[in-house]
């Protein structure tokens, strides 16, 4: 198998590992494309020309091609849901640190890949293949002098100086938590231990932050931390998923969670589970940014008995429902944290709201639509200088 071939089987393995950010236009549909289109949770390959490679958007909105791929797809570890557990009858490949990164190193002189996110099976221990990981990062930055994203994947059970070594390494750190506590990972995962191999580097991760300087980490900064959770596989709830993600984006700074739904795995314990609506990995993914981004609380998420997110109904409407239809907010005087609650507003168009309004009287959708407002959305939850809108906004 030669070196481009045992990347295409690596990269084939991680299609059910995300990084990344959601792909939107900069338009005034920016927060439908947000909160009410699905955010690609992992990037579909390239069928035409580079099959392991990703278009991705970075946090601050930098579009690459990213490199998304494993180390060894070799493992001991025997997950339910995984293409790659122990004892799965596939083929197999693994690169050494130093032909990994000098691979990678052609691909970037070649504009094939602009960054990488690199994971790893596990052989031989999670500390032994955390040394692997940080060394093949060690000489993509030293020997060739790459200076481009790095996604490091924590393995579990690796030792807090490992955690540290990564940090110093890597423009985001993630560790799969996979389920939202010990006795979900139980049914994904039975020799997993959910609280000291996979929240522990979390934890980490955030006491490092607070011990040590920003300028003594890669260019500069902290990694970002995100962790991810098989949406559906251990039979959790919603509200399980995102109790967890909301402690971990308070108390670790979880940058985000990523949401991939459940789909059975030839050959594993899960094969005969039945897939998970694509619609809950949408709605988790809508939750969890009211929960980061938009001043949302657990409670204010509307659950149902079942302690799921209703699957028909958008949770920032289903919250503007119950809560605005009887008492709307005046656009004129509304201070942000109330402004972004209102759907069709999102954190820019509160922005120029409360820029614009510093001038004139906001009065009609039209001046809303063009401040970036989704106007058609929002006029059923606000008030203009004291009055409801009018729904139907003039054609020109």
């Amino acid at each position: 198998m030669d070196d481009v071939q045992k990347l295409k089987n690596l990269s084939e393995q991680t299609t059910f590992e995300a990084d990344g950010e959601p792909l939107v236009n900069a338009s005034s549909h920016r927060e439908t494309m947000r909160l009410s289109s699905p955010p690609p949770a992992c990037f579909s390959p390239k069928e035409k020309d580079h099959a392991f490679t990703h278009p991705a958007q970075l946090p601050n909105g930098q579009k690459i091609i990213l490199l998304k791929t494993l180390l060894s797809s070799a493992c001991e570890r025997d997950c339910f849901y995984c293409p790659f557990r122990a004892g799965r009858d596939f083929r197999r490949a693994t690169f050494k640190p130093d032909e990994f990164a000098g691979l990678f190193s052609k691909l970037t002189d070649a504009k094939m890949a602009e960054g990488v996110f690199l994971s790893s099976g596990i052989a031989g221990g999670g500390i032994r293949t955390q040394d692997k990981l940080l060394a093949t990062a060690e000489i993509m930055r030293k020997k060739y002098n790459y200076r481009g994203y790095l996604h490091l994947k924590i393995m579990p059970g690796a030792e807090k100086d490992q955690v540290y070594r990564a940090m110093q390494l890597a423009d985001r750190v993630s560790v799969n938590l996979e389920a939202p506590n010990t006795e979900r990972l139980a049914r994904l995962a039975p020799h997993k231990i959910f609280l000291e191999e996979l929240l522990q580097p979390l934890k980490w991760v955030e006491e490092i932050r607070k011990t040590v300087p920003a300028y003594k980490f890669w260019n500069g900064h902290w990694p970002s931390t995100v962790t991810q959770f098989v949406a559906g596989g251990s039979d959790e709830s919603d509200l399980e998923l995102l109790t967890t993600t909301s402690w971990l984006m308070k108390n670790v700074r979880l940058k985000r969670a990523y949401f991939p739904a459940f789909h059975p795995i030839r050959d594993t314990p899960l094969e005969n589970k039945t897939a998970v609506d694509p619609m809950r990995e949408h709605r988790l993914y809508q939750a969890s940014f009211l929960l980061r981004d938009y001043g949302f609380d657990l409670e204010d998420l509307p659950f149902t008995h079942e302690s799921n997110l209703p699957l028909h109904a958008d949770p920032k409407q289903a919250w503007a429902q119950m809560n605005l239809i009887e008492n709307p907010i005046e656009i004129n005087n509304a201070d942000k944290l109330h402004l972004i609650k209102i759907p069709g507003i999102g954190l820019k168009g509160a922005e120029a709201i409360i820029n614009a309004r510093r001038i004139n009287k906001l009065r009609d959708l039209s001046s809303l639509k063009k401040l970036g407002v989704i106007a058609e959305r929002a006029a059923p939850y606000l008030l203009l200088d004291g009055y409801k809108p009018a729904t139907q906004l003039p054609l020109l």
